[in-house]
C-alpha cells in the first residue's frame, strides 16, 4: 500500500533533492524534448508532403532548424545519454549505487564540456560565423 500523504505544490516545490533530484527532472524534460522534436520533425515531413500543406510544414522546419531550438534539443538528447548510461552502469553494478553522487558528479563532468563544445559551434554557426 503507498503512502498516504498530501503534499502541496508549495512543500514539493521546496523539497531540496539535489543532485539527483535535478538529473531526474532533466532526465524527463529531455525525454519530452526529444519526442517533441521527432514529433515536429514528422509532422513538418508530412505536411511537406502534401499539396495544401506545405507552407505550414516550411514553417514546422523552420522552427526545428533554429539554433536556438538546436540548442535547447541538443541538451536535451546528449543529457537524456548520458545520464541514462549513468543509469544502466548503476542498474548493471548494483554495488555502486551508494556513489550515486560522485557518479552524477562523473556525468556532468563528461556533459559539460562536451556540450560546451557544441554550443559553441551551434552559436558560431546561428549568427553566421
Amino acid at each position: 500500500m503507498g503512502l498516504k500523504k498530501n503534499v502541496g505544490l508549495v512543500e514539493g516545490l521546496r523539497y531540496q533533492g539535489k543532485g539527483p533530484m535535478l538529473t531526474y527532472v532533466l532526465h524527463r524534460i529531455g525525454g519530452l524534448g526529444i519526442v517533441t522534436f521527432v514529433g515536429l520533425h514528422m509532422i513538418a515531413s508530412f505536411l511537406s508532403n502534401q499539396a495544401w500543406g506545405t507552407g505550414v510544414g516550411l514553417f514546422i522546419n523552420t522552427i526545428y532548424e533554429s539554433w536556438i531550438f538546436q540548442i535547447f534539443i541538443f541538451f536535451c538528447a546528449l543529457f537524456h545519454a548520458i545520464n541514462g548510461l549513468r543509469i544502466v552502469i548503476l542498474d548493471l553494478w548494483p554495488k555502486l549505487i551508494e556513489y550515486q553522487r560522485e557518479a552524477i558528479w562523473i556525468e556532468w563532468c563528461v556533459f559539460l564540456p562536451i556540450y560546451g563544445i557544441a554550443l559553441f559551434v551551434i552559436i558560431r554557426s546561428g549568427l553566421g560565423g
